[in-house]
């Protein structure tokens, strides 16, 4: 057993014996990754930061159920994405990617160098090519690339079976190269590396 399961393993132990700060310590070690995921699936900060509290909240709640000896981060994960797909699809309507961006942009205060410049609006426009395609597509590709999951991390975020995920992403891959090609071809050389 890695170090980081056995440290995760002590403080849930604790933490089912009524230890908080035993919970504490994962929430701490585990809090970014909650918030990136969530944000990538909810696209909203405010939204996400809900979304990464309700989550720690239902895992403290459901530690009983946790499997003993499993790691946790894709534990936790599978509540914040089932959280954040129920989030995006009660909501009564979405922010454009365009005006986040614009509100971010606004924000600063210094004028960025150009290659930053070039880099964010490829990354934006890579980003809402990603946001057309299905929910379950964006999802996998969210926490495969821009949380950097391994693909059986990502099985037990999702609650499907590894081989299940890597047909997800390639089919997932193979749609977001579709939308490129037909509406964003400035990013082919971005996608097809």
């Amino acid at each position: 057993m890695d170090s980081a399961l056995r440290e995760d393993s002590e403080a849930i132990a604790s933490a089912r014996r009524g230890d908080a700060a035993a919970f504490g310590t994962l929430v701490e070690r585990y809090q970014e990754v909650a918030f990136r995921t969530s944000y990538l699936i909810v696209r909203d900060a405010a939204a996400a930061e809900d979304v990464t509290q309700e989550a720690f909240i239902r895992a403290y709640r459901k530690l009983g159920s946790f499997r003993e000896g499993e790691p946790f981060r894709p534990w936790l994960l599978r509540i914040v994405t089932n959280l954040g797909l129920n989030e995006v699809r009660s909501r009564s309507r979405r922010f454009g990617l365009l005006e986040r961006t614009r509100v971010l942009a606004d924000r600063r205060s210094e004028p960025a160098p150009a290659s930053e410049v070039e880099a964010r609006d490829e990354a934006s426009t890579l980003l809402r090519a990603v946001n057309e395609l299905p929910a379950d597509d964006r999802v996998v590709l969210y926490l495969r690339y821009f949380v950097e999951l391994p693909e059986r991390e990502i099985a037990a975020a999702i609650g499907k079976a590894p081989g299940t995920v890597k047909s997800r992403l390639h089919r997932a891959s193979a749609r977001l190269r579709e939308v490129v090609e037909t509406k964003y071809p400035q990013l082919r050389e971005s996608v097809h590396e």
